[in-house]
């Protein structure tokens, strides 16, 4: 999320946190460029009125590089949304908005990615729909924290492929993580004891794991 009103950033980056995105936050655009020319992220939240280089040039350079971008800006005319759109970006919330509506249009945005994973995701009798933030096994709902959630919707998503901790870290998590933690296991662990039998999270060597 890019925005330079440091208490709304925050506060949004909280409401995020706990539908299990991670975030990671920028309060300029000069800042913003320099994060995203490094890590692939699947929707920049970009405020259009920025400080060091203006939303509308970041706006540019990150469809340049086929990032999804949704648009916020306290002027909401039918001029700024046409304005916004024809630079490219995928949606335009104007402010103030309530979260559920953000929440939301971020989803649906991330879904028009050409790797975006189906709406409920499903392998054997496990099933979770992001969106519900529910997960259950033979229709039984699982307990899940909002980061055991997160942590299996991203497993679900790899449609069998191995995924490493790093990777893990990288998606679930945030900047804030520590790269040297245990984090990852211990979450993958728990997941694992509230999955049940049989066990479906496959530990693969020098890979990672896989449903």
């Amino acid at each position: 999320m890019v925005e330079d009103h440091v208490e709304l950033a925050e506060s949004v980056a909280r409401v995020l946190r706990r539908e299990g995105m991670a975030v990671d936050l920028a309060h300029d655009g000069e800042d913003a460029l320099e994060r995203t020319a490094v890590t692939g992220y699947d929707v920049v939240v970009l405020d259009r009125d920025l400080p060091s280089v203006h939303g509308d040039d970041v706006c540019r350079a990150l469809v340049a590089q086929a990032t999804r971008v949704l648009m916020l800006t306290a002027s909401g005319t039918l001029e700024d949304r046409v304005d916004g759109l024809s630079m490219g970006a995928d949606d335009y919330l104007p402010k103030p908005f309530a979260y559920a509506e953000l929440i939301a249009r971020i989803r649906a945005v991330a879904r028009r990615s050409p790797t975006a994973s189906p709406p409920v995701l499903t392998r054997g009798d496990l099933r979770l729909d992001p969106a519900q933030r529910v997960a259950t096994r033979a229709g039984m709902r699982l307990p899940l924290s909002p980061k055991e959630l997160a942590v299996l919707e991203y497993l679900l998503a790899a449609d069998g492929r191995a995924v490493s901790a790093e990777e893990l870290l990288e998606r679930v998590w945030d900047e804030a993580a520590d790269p040297f933690t245990t984090t990852v296991k211990a979450t993958i662990n728990r997941l694992r004891a509230k999955l049940g039998a049989p066990p479906v999270i496959e530990t693969v060597p020098q890979a990672g794991y896989r449903i």
